[in-house]
């Protein structure tokens, strides 16, 4: 008898000390789920945002006329802001793309904040999406050109340019500044499409082979948020520009002025 208690003893210790282990091993592995979440959803963001603001501030100074300061002040509705701009400016010309994989373009989208201003670089691989905030897709249009001026950027992670995508709503403006000028753009409609979803894409969504009579901008990024079980995808309509020597819209003004400042 006293050996079987010992033995049973010996038994349940060594079932004690396996468990501890594995306990340990439990806690060390959901440590190291904790800290690469806190990287993905924290640490991520911060260096995005770091290469997103120096790439801007770069960009905006190699154009040819920069606005060093806030212009006078303008009309507060974006609309009758396009409306004076198509009157004198008329047709816009469409943005050039010197080099592929460049930096060509600043995005300012005020519904995501006042100060938002994000570079556009053709391509839409990792190495853009993760580093440089929003690309251009190659096979589209570039701004002012008839036809699908068309971008990607992450929703969540890596600066998650596009997290209020789905908050776009009448009225909003989206305004691209490229060394030509500043293109104003009126948001239009948004969907829901499957990743494969291609058509998206082309110069007129969804109706391939039908010849551009307008300019378009297309937003893609991920839905619903952390997931990349479908496409978000916002569209929007040229309505303007101005040149580049007349100073920012007045609805961006501040943020142009703010981006010139690094």
């Amino acid at each position: 008898m006293r050996a079987e208690t010992a033995n049973g003893d010996g038994g349940g210790g060594a079932a004690r000390r396996i468990a501890g282990v594995l306990g340990e091993l439990l806690i060390t592995c959901g440590l190291i789920v904790l800290l690469f979440v806190a990287w993905e959803l924290w640490w991520t963001n911060l260096e995005a945002d770091r290469k997103q603001h120096a790439a801007t501030s770069a960009l905006v100074q190699q154009f040819d006329d920069v606005p060093s300061a806030r212009p006078p002040a303008g009309t507060a509705d974006p609309g009758a802001s396009s409306k004076a701009d198509r009157e004198e400016f008329g047709a816009p010309p469409a943005a050039r793309l010197d080099l592929d994989g460049a930096t060509f373009a600043v995005m300012y989208i005020p519904r995501f904040g006042e100060d938002f201003a994000r570079p556009v670089t053709n391509g839409v691989g990792l190495d853009v999406l993760n580093n440089l905030g929003i690309g251009h897709y190659p096979s589209t249009q570039l701004p002012g050109e008839k036809g699908n001026f068309a971008v990607a950027a992450h929703r969540q992670t890596h600066g998650q340019v596009f997290y209020d995508i789905d908050k776009l709503g009448a009225g909003d403006r989206i305004y691209v500044q490229t060394r030509e000028g500043f293109y104003t753009y009126a948001y239009r409609s948004t969907e829901i499409v499957h990743p494969t979803s291609s058509e998206v894409l082309l110069p007129v969504p969804h109706r391939p082979g039908t010849e551009p009579t307008t300019s378009i901008l297309t937003l893609t990024s991920c839905d619903p948020p952390f997931s990349t079980a479908m496409r978000i995808i916002a569209y929007a309509e040229l309505e303007s520009w101005r040149p580049a020597s007349s100073g920012p819209p007045a609805a961006i003004a501040d943020a142009v002025a703010h981006t010139v400042a690094g």
